[in-house]
């Protein structure tokens, strides 16, 4: 059974490790999720942005391969569905299909703006027993199509967000998503901090996990980071492992044409992928 991300998120910032993250974009990746967080004992979150879900076919059908695999695999560790970058209106559609968790990120709106829309929201998942994650600062790279250069989130703005109940802050630290260019600046600690200070017990989330140094990432569990997104990394996984068994012409052996032989060096890799971040995440055992 889907569970919100409120109690996973509590322990893992009181005890200093990180949840992650991992964004689905079909029935191989989130099998492959589901699979290693069972095998390695581990809390889960399952991203999906808006644009995922337009592609696996709608959020009702999200809902439903999660849930099934949750039954079938016989998953027991906790699992968040959550609605990644969310717009307002994202936000309710995954609400009434059925996900324990959405993000609504009102970033780029004017802080007022971003203030009311997240109070409604809020209101709608204490309602149901939801989890909302909140923006502040975007973060840069591509997300979408909506592009952003990777600022700093204003701590005041921060604070003003948290206060409105909400369960995690994303704060924009200087992170972006996908590729690190080789110019990156690396992680504001110093902005970080300040989040930490005026935000108190509230989880932070650190968008954009693909790419950062593993020693960045463990700076910002310790201050206060209990939610890492990754997704670029998986895919990248995915496709070179994809891309090995085609050129050694696997496909042309006997039935390596067949699916389920094509696409599975890539699900391995994936499993290997969310292995490697879980245990830097922190969060074997955890479940």
């Amino acid at each position: 059974m889907l569970v919100s991300a409120k109690e996973m998120l509590t322990k893992a910032k009181a005890g200093k490790y990180a949840v992650g993250q991992f964004n689905i974009n079909n029935l191989e990746w989130t099998k492959a999720i589901l699979l290693t967080a069972q095998e390695l004992n581990s809390p889960v979150i399952l991203g999906v942005s808006e644009g995922a879900g337009k592609y696996m076919a709608g959020y009702k059908t999200v809902v439903g391969m999660v849930n099934g695999m949750l039954e079938e695999l016989n998953i027991t560790v906790p699992v968040a569905l959550h609605l990644d970058h969310g717009s307002y209106e994202g936000a309710k559609k995954c609400i009434e299909a059925g996900f324990s968790s959405v993000m609504f990120d009102g970033s780029h709106y004017p802080i007022e703006e971003n203030v009311e829309k997240t109070k409604e929201l809020v209101n709608i998942c204490n309602e149901l027993g939801l989890s909302l994650e909140a923006e502040v600062g975007s973060i840069g790279g591509e997300e979408d199509g909506v592009v952003g250069a990777g600022e700093c989130a204003d701590p005041d703005e921060c604070k003003m967000i948290a206060d409105l109940g909400v369960t995690m802050l994303a704060a924009g630290i200087g992170n972006i998503h996908g590729k690190y260019p080789a110019n990156w600046a690396g992680l504001s600690f110093e902005t970080l901090d300040a989040v930490q200070a005026k935000t108190g017990d509230m989880p932070l989330v650190l968008h954009g996990g693909t790419g950062i140094p593993e020693d960045m990432i463990k700076k910002a569990i310790s201050l206060g980071v209990a939610k890492i997104n990754v997704n670029t990394e998986c895919q990248l996984a995915f496709a070179a492992a994809t891309r090995e068994y085609i050129e050694a012409g696997k496909d042309l052996q006997g039935k390596g044409f067949d699916p389920r032989k094509l696409l599975a060096p890539g699900f391995e890799a994936i499993k290997a992928t969310v292995k490697e971040k879980m245990e830097l995440f922190g969060s074997v055992n955890k479940a």
